[in-house]
Parts: structure tokens; C-alpha cells; sequence
């Protein structure tokens, strides 16, 4: 064909042989930066993309960077396992104290779900707080005695009292806060971020996760709820554990050394690869990056557990405690050595705080476990600069009930699962500090002001790490899943 059948000069043919030769020199150099510096290729979604696949650290991510400008950089999670009260911690109710004893108006409770615990008790008797308030700080935010710690930092904090859920029980209850559906098999919050963004340092998981029990006999905790569900499995959260192994496997066997292991890695991934080329499982690919993960915190993993380096005043500030290895407090001070290290998602549960009885003894016991090490945390973060690009959560998967289970006494009560209102806090990471957020009702039972959804917590923590939380999404068995489901709306009113 002819230029001349062209005469405004736009199309150039050339042959199919010079087509092919020129465009596998420019797919050769996409390939060579790619292994140089993974992920600068990749846009990912960028400002208001979708992601298309990028590398970060090794992993494949779905954005690369986030939507938007993010107000965090990484969170550390202390979540309460098992409902504590906020009627004796954070929402202060002059009235049950009032009418202690006095049965719980059935307008209040209307034809509310109950738990198979209280439902046939017949009675309902208000149970007002055995603990003082007061109002601390500037911002003049009430919280109890059993916190005195924590009241220290009340300046700092930003309550939400008008959370709710509809989960009941704590196993589905804990399961919503930590993947967003009560049945099991979705991915958890840190997955979610790990696939979304990847992690900022390659030698360290981008999820850890640390556990710790504040009195014996309650809740168990399940490893599926730092599971990856669906998405692929190197985005699972990895447990950090107390003792001398704190991942367990890490470790080289007797009689292996570090060079010993890299050759019988660099074999395994060839073999791996000629898998992969056959069958083209993601699994494997997954695989290869876990074991290549796991060589790098040989080195890493050490590095970020050696406490031992801390000068006394840091000890002295978590609180004794934080010398015992895997207590809440000594967790708490590796989350920040971890964030330090700029692991993204920190994940922390503490277990004990199902008070269905002798509330009086064991809410204080459970109070001292976290007061001055979650305290401690925050301070520790705002001396270090890390504050403000640092999101901490405190909170629980629901709250207690007004009203008494089981029979009332002066020196005894308990309260039964109640996911109609429930307070938590946050701090740094772009929400605004000291201010209360929602409002209950005189009995602390039903929300009176701007309500807080499971959903909306989730839509609003991935908003602060600069993610649109419809955008983030994982296609499977042919529907695109996301964490907040198919709700969730970003509670505008906490954000700095």
C-alpha cells in the first residue's frame, strides 16, 4: 500500500516482523523494571483508580498507592475482646445510678433482641455504675476512675459513643468488626489493606498480630479472624508470638545455616516456578513470596522483638508489665516498634472482658490490664512524631446492657451482650482529638445522635488510609466482594 493513499501522513505501515521485533524490546525493559524496583511501573489505581496489579515488596497488590492523600500511614488495632461496659468505662449515666434497682421502662427496651441469657429472666433491674467520672482535660470528656490513666490523654482522644452492630453473640459479633460479614471466610481488615496497598517494608509482614489475656476463663479468639479468606494467602496476618520463637518455623534447623537455606530456597522457587508455569495456580506464585518473606525475617523478625534495647523510662511509662513478654502492655510496645518499622496493620486482642457476672471484681482487674499501656501507646507515638500519621483503635465488638443479668445485689451485678450502643475511641491518624462523638440515651441503651454502623467504623478507617472503601474490591465465584459489603458511609464528622 502506498503513501500516497495517505496523504496526510498518519499511518505508517510496517511489516508484522518489525512489529513483533520492536515491541518485545519495549516488553523486555517493562520486565527488566519490574525486577529493578517492583511496583514503579505500575500506576495501581492512584488518585481515584481501581488498581490494576502492582508489586510492592514482592506481593501483589490491587492499588499500588492509595485514592487519595491518606491522614494514616499504618493502624494499630487494641481490640477488647469480649464486650466491655461502656456504662463503667467512657459513657457517663447519672440516671441508673439514680434508679438503681428500678426496672429497665419498656419503652426503653421495646421489642429489642435479647440473648438466650437474659431473655427468660423476667425482670430487668437497672444496674447504675459502682465506679466514679470525671470530666478530664481541656475537652472535659468524662471518663471513669478505672481509667485514670487514659483520662491523662483524654485531649488526645476521640470517643465515638454511638457505635452499634447487629451481631449478638461474640463470635459472629467479632467476626463483623474484624471482616465485615458475621459468617466466616471473608478477608480480615489487615488483609484487605496488605492486598490493597502492600507494605513499606519488605522484610516485615505489612499485618502482625499479637494476643495477650487479661484474666483466665474467657472468650477464645480464632485464627481465621487475621485469615486472608479468599484473597490470596500471603496477605494473611502473621502472629508474633512470646518466647524464644516469636513466628513459628523462622528459625533454620540444626545443622542449617543462612547460605544452606538460600540455595534450598532458590531450588524450591524453581521448582515452584515450573509449577506455575504449567498450572498457573496464583497459590503458588503466593507461596513463592511467603517462603521469600520468611528468609527476610530471619533478620527482621530479631530485630524488631529485642525490647531488651529499651531504656527504663519507656518501661516505666507501659508499666511493669511491659518487662513480661506477651502481656498487654509489653504488645503494646512492640506494636510500636512494629509501626515503627512501618508495618502497616497492627493488629492487637485482648481477652477478658465478658463480665456476664462479678462485674464489680473483674471489670477493674481488666481496666488495669490496658489502662496505662494504652495510654502509654499514645504518648509514646506523640513524643516520637508518629501520632499523626499513626490511627489507634480501642474498642470491643459490642457493649453491655443497662440492666442487670441475673439477680442485682449491693455488691453484685453483671451486664449481657448489647449491640445496640457501644463506645469506642481513636486517636492521631487524621481524627479530630478530644471530642465525643454520638450520643445514647439516659440508660446508655439505644442511640440518641448519629449512629456509627460496623460498616461505617470500616468505610471510615479505610478513608484514613486514603482508600474509597467501594473501590477496594476482590472478585470471587462471580460477584466483587469488599469489606464494608454493600454498605458503609465515611462518618465525616471525626475527621481532623
Amino acid at each position: 500500500m502506498a503513501d500516497k493513499d495517505f496523504p496526510c501522513g498518519c499511518f505508517n505501515p510496517v511489516s508484522r516482523r518489525r512489529f513483533l521485533a520492536e515491541i518485545s524490546l519495549g516488553m523486555g525493559s517493562a520486565a527488566l523494571g519490574s525486577l529493578l524496583a517492583p511496583g514503579s511501573i505500575f500506576g495501581g489505581g492512584g488518585v481515584g483508580g481501581t488498581g490494576t496489579g502492582a508489586m510492592a515488596g514482592g506481593e501483589e497488590v490491587i492499588l499500588g498507592r492509595p485514592h487519595f492523600a491518606p491522614r494514616a500511614k499504618r493502624v494499630i488495632y487494641l481490640f477488647q475482646s469480649g464486650g466491655p461496659s461502656h456504662l463503667e468505662l467512657f459513657d457517663h449515666k447519672p440516671l441508673l445510678q439514680k434508679m438503681n434497682g428500678e426496672e429497665l421502662p419498656e419503652s426503653v427496651r421495646g421489642e429489642q433482641r435479647l440473648t438466650a441469657m437474659s431473655a427468660g429472666q423476667g425482670a430487668f433491674p437497672l444496674a447504675g455504675a459502682q465506679f466514679g467520672f470525671t470530666q478530664r482535660g481541656e475537652s472535659g470528656l468524662w471518663v471513669s476512675e478505672l481509667m485514670p490513666h487514659t483520662a491523662n490523654i483524654a485531649d488526645e482522644l476521640c470517643f465515638v459513643q454511638s457505635m452499634y452492630t447487629e451481631a449478638i453473640n461474640h463470635d459472629p459479633a467479632i467476626t463483623f468488626f474484624q471482616t465485615g460479614s458475621q459468617l466466616p471466610g471473608r478477608p480480615s481488615i489487615g488483609s484487605w489493606l496488605s492486598y490493597g496497598l502492600g507494605s513499606e517494608n519488605k522484610n516485615l509482614p505489612s499485618f502482625c498480630v499479637l494476643l495477650s489475656r487479661g484474666r483466665q476463663g474467657d472468650q477464645p479468639i480464632y485464627s481465621r479472624l487475621w485469615g486472608t479468606g479468599f484473597l490470596p494467602s500471603e496477605h494473611q496476618g502473621v502472629q508474633f508470638r512470646s518466647g524464644e520463637d516469636p513466628v513459628l518455623y523462622l528459625n533454620d534447623p540444626a545443622g542449617v545455616d543462612g547460605q544452606d537455606r538460600r540455595v534450598l530456597l532458590d531450588h524450591v522457587a524453581e521448582l515452584n516456578g515450573l509449577q506455575q508455569d504449567e498450572f498457573n495456580d496464583p497459590e503458588i506464585a503466593a507461596r513463592i513470596a511467603q517462603y521469600e518473606m520468611a528468609y527476610r525475617m530471619q533478620t527482621s523478625v530479631p530485630e524488631a522483638m529485642a525490647v531488651a534495647g529499651e531504656p527504663d523510662h519507656i518501661y516505666e511509662m507501659y508499666g511493669e508489665d511491659s518487662r513480661t513478654p506477651g502481656t498487654y502492655a509489653a504488645n503494646c510496645l512492640l506494636a510500636r516498634r512494629l509501626a515503627e518499622r512501618d508495618v502497616r496493620f497492627i493488629q492487637l486482642y485482648h481477652l477478658g472482658w465478658d463480665q456476664h457476672g462479678n462485674l464489680p471484681r473483674d471489670l477493674p482487674t481488666m481496666a488495669r490490664s490496658v489502662d496505662q499501656a494504652s495510654a502509654a501507646l499514645v504518648r509514646d507515638l506523640k513524643q516520637r512524631g508518629m501520632l499523626e500519621d499513626t490511627l489507634v483503635i480501642w474498642g470491643g465488638e459490642f457493649g453491655r446492657t443497662a440492666y442487670s443479668q441475673g439477680k442485682l445485689t449491693r455488691e453484685n451485678y453483671g451486664r449481657d451482650h448489647h449491640p445496640r450502643c457501644f463506645t469506642m475511641w481513636m486517636a492521631g491518624g487524621g481524627v479530630k482529638p478530644g471530642m465525643v462523638y454520638g450520643q445514647t440515651d439516659d440508660f446508655g441503651y439505644n442511640i440518641a445522635q448519629n449512629p456509627v454502623h460496623v460498616h461505617d467504623f470500616q468505610a471510615t478507617l479505610l478513608h484514613l488510609l486514603g482508600i474509597d472503601h467501594e473501590k477496594l474490591t476482590y472478585k470471587y465465584q462471580g460477584r466483587r466482594f469488599r469489606l464494608t459489603d454493600v454498605e458503609g458511609k465515611v462518618v465525616k464528622g471525626i475527621l481532623a
